[in-house]
């Protein structure tokens, strides 16, 4: 049985349970959801246990190496910052899709307050979010952390990664010998962590199914509506960006529309039914091919593209931190939205590859905004059709942003980039 199959049993079991708990009322089915909760609890908190580094340090290495990238030519350098601007466009989508559609879904309040009661470290946030929210000047100021150590303890993410990035940009000033050796270890710390989570995952079936049980008993049927609202707007917000992709590579690579399409729909394919942006790569080459654009371009972009540019998986951040916030009737200001596009923007650099990685790597966005991360199992557990969706959008994004790299690059300058 495939992983995706185990979590999603899971967590129709862990709401079924709930679900009859709510309704039934029977007094030896009464003390369920207290018994199981705490090991939900405990999944989350080893999810959570290895966010910070993973982070951290695949930011630092990403930065140092994509110094290293603009060194060697334009092409680099290009490259990074379509990958940042596209990203931020992504999030910006996102989030202006989806909050009004989320303000349709109805949550009862009486119910948002108990789960957030029951969120071991959600609730005194939530308040405190409701109560303090930060100016714009106040917000700027803590951009930058006075202490690095005290922000991580305290989950401030923001800090986290501008200090990250500082770091990362300053070793490429390093000799590169030093630089090598700082680069090394941090990768082994990336490394390290993700096969970390990878034996985290191993328990998600079950971690998922002690965190349904009570989500089903405080929620009884409207649970299993609520995931369907997310399931069928996460697949519909990447799946509109998608479609805007199309356009956008019209305009600014001026690549015809039919061929565009044409070559996109390969590795659309494949993308879409394996859920691996990876598996797609020899489609998306072929793609880039069939566009005529120079193959020297596509060899150096797409493969970098692959590790690192993942439009679907910001929109999938973006939407589940605000459809989260819903859930648990957390009260996001403008502020906080902001915060939740510069954190899912920057995070996704950072997303592994592994199953459910844009969800794990969520984490930093719901902790910044104070909503309660122990909703990521439930994500986790549905995330099947949407990161399908998903998939698809990342390598629709890689061949409209090869054209446009193709476009604003003469062929000299690709030939020098490689060599």
């Amino acid at each position: 049985m495939s992983f995706t199959i185990r979590v999603l049993v899971g967590l129709i079991a862990g709401l079924l349970l709930g679900i009859l708990v709510s309704t039934t009322h029977a007094s030896w089915l009464l003390p369920v959801p207290g018994i199981v909760e705490p090991f939900g609890q405990i999944f989350v908190s080893a999810i959570r246990m290895t966010v910070i580094p993973l982070v951290v340090a695949s930011l630092m290495v990403g930065v140092a190496s994509a110094g290293d990238a603009a060194t060697i030519g334009r092409l680099g350098g290009r490259s990074i910052l379509l990958f940042v601007v596209a990203i931020l466009i992504a999030c910006v989508f996102a989030a202006a899709l989806s909050f009004p559609l989320l303000a349709r879904l109805q949550i009862d309040p009486a119910i948002a307050a108990l789960l957030r009661e029951r969120a071991a470290e959600g609730a005194r946030g939530a308040a405190d979010s409701v109560r303090e929210l930060p100016t714009l000047s106040s917000w700027l100021v803590d951009l930058v952390p006075v202490n690095v150590f005290k922000a991580a303890a305290d989950g401030a993410m923001l800090p986290l990664i501008v200090f990250s990035v500082a770091f990362g940009l300053a070793l490429t000033r390093v000799a590169a010998d030093r630089r090598a050796a700082v680069v090394s270890v941090l990768r082994g710390i990336a490394d390290s962590m993700i096969w970390l989570v990878g034996w985290v995952l191993t328990f998600a079936p079950f971690g998922v199914f002690a965190l349904a049980v009570p989500l089903g008993a405080l929620m009884g049927p409207s649970a299993a509506g609520a995931l369907v609202s997310y399931i069928v707007l996460l697949s519909l917000v990447a799946g509109s960006f998608t479609l805007f992709l199309y356009p956008l590579t019209v305009v600014f690579a001026r690549l015809p529309l039919v061929p565009f399409a044409r070559a996109c729909a390969p590795a659309q394919a494949v993308g879409f039914a394996s859920r691996s942006s990876l598996a797609a790569l020899p489609a998306s080459l072929e793609g880039a091919r069939q566009l005529g654009l120079p193959e020297s371009l596509s060899a150096f972009f797409l493969p970098l593209a692959a590790s690192m540019f993942r439009v679907g998986g910001a929109i999938a951040q973006v939407v589940g931190a605000l459809f989260l916030a819903r859930l648990y009737g957390v009260a996001l200001a403008p502020p906080h939205v902001v915060t939740i596009v510069a954190i899912a923007a920057a995070t996704s650099f950072t997303i592994p590859g592994i199953p459910a990685g844009a969800i794990i790597v969520m984490a930093p966005v719901l902790v910044s905004v104070h909503v309660p991360v122990e909703g990521i199992a439930i994500l986790i557990g549905v995330d099947t059709i949407p990161d399908m969706f998903r998939t698809m959008a990342n390598v629709t994004a890689w061949l409209g942003g090869a054209g446009v790299i193709a476009r604003r690059a003469g062929k000299a300058d690709v030939e020098h980039a490689i060599l």
